[in-house]
């Protein structure tokens, strides 16, 4: 009887190590794909009418001579930087923008503290760079946030 038992494990060890083999030999692989070198591909013309992604820098408007002075801090214009801020800012560099957000806690060196001295000693085009294309934000704000509300947000960070 205890042959019997283990010629039975040793043959479902043989079957299940046997159908092991035949899955790995012939089971599913990938199938081979055709090597594109997507950098040697040709483009389509663009469709006319179509609209480019890429937004126009509008930090020169804001670095005119007088630029400084002209942005318009009216209550309506802070509310909607806070939103912004809220929207594209606060989960790195916090409530009070000190940098201690949720997700800036993470990175070294800790997101810039926004209230500090020598950030409120920029000019408006000086302080939206650094917004858009400073340190960590390389290039991905400058494509994320939406023209309309660089101003906005530009003067509610001022206001931190």
């Amino acid at each position: 009887m205890k042959k019997l038992i283990i010629l039975l494990i040793a043959l479902s060890f043989l079957g299940v190590a046997g159908l092991y083999t035949i899955v790995l030999t012939n089971g599913p692989r990938m199938k081979v794909q055709p090597y594109t070198r997507a950098f040697q591909s040709v483009l389509p013309a663009v469709p006319r009418g179509t609209v480019t992604t890429d937004w126009p820098d509008q930090s020169s408007s804001l670095t005119a001579p007088g630029a400084a002075n002209s942005a318009n801090k009216s209550a309506a214009n802070l509310q909607r930087g806070s939103v912004y801020y809220r929207y594209y800012c606060i989960f790195c560099h916090g409530e009070r923008g000190d940098g201690h957000g949720p997700v800036g806690e993470s990175f070294f060196p800790v997101p810039a503290d926004l209230r500090r001295s020598n950030i409120k000693a920029y000019d408006n085009g000086q302080l939206l760079r650094a917004m858009l294309k400073g340190n960590g934000h390389d290039p991905v704000l400058e494509r994320i946030v939406d023209p309309r509300h660089r101003r906005d947000l530009m003067l509610f960070v001022r206001s931190l």
